[in-house]
């Protein structure tokens, strides 16, 4: 059942409430995943990148929104932003970052025909440009965002650009 209420001027399009409300070690989670990623073995710009690219995949808004706004408060040019969506020919990424990019995509969509989801040449393109540390925290850092993907989609909270904002109804 979905609901519909007014919250300051907006319609209410979250379908669940806070899920930390009944499972409180959803924050536990979260900080751990968020501590593992923060290493700063990869650029935190590089993180939002992806996870914007992820929210755009699966074509939710959440993520997108939140994850803009997280590029936007780091300096990030509208042009950069923009062009997630398009960035294989876009020329505003470095390699790393389109490295890093591809990643998620492979890991997000389906593998062609007879084929596996990430290739031994993206991985080692991607190993050209992250060390054994940033490449396994790049991993858990796609592995965070497939654990919101699924908090984002079936929930559904309020498109927010902070995580301080009320996200869920």
């Amino acid at each position: 059942m979905r609901r519909s209420t007014v919250v300051t001027n907006k319609t209410s399009i979250s379908r669940m409430p806070n899920p930390g409300e009944f499972v409180p070690e959803l924050s536990d989670i979260s900080a751990a995943l968020f501590r593992a990623t923060g290493n700063r073995s990869v650029p935190r710009t590089t993180m939002n990148l992806i996870h914007l690219r992820a929210g755009q995949i699966v074509h939710n808004t959440y993520l997108t929104i939140l994850n803009t706004g997280f590029l936007r408060k780091a300096g990030e040019s509208e042009e950069r932003i923009t062009a997630v969506s398009s960035w294989q020919d876009a020329p505003y990424f470095t390699d790393a970052e389109r490295a890093a990019l591809a990643l998620v995509e492979a890991t997000l969509q389906p593998a062609p025909h007879g084929r596996e989801r990430v290739s031994d040449e993206l991985y080692a393109e991607v190993a050209k440009h992250y060390d054994e540390k940033a490449l396994a925290t790049l991993t858990i850092a796609i592995g965070q965002i497939n654990f919101f993907i699924a908090l984002a989609v079936i929930g559904k909270p309020q498109p927010v650009t902070s995580l301080a904002d009320e996200q869920w109804d």
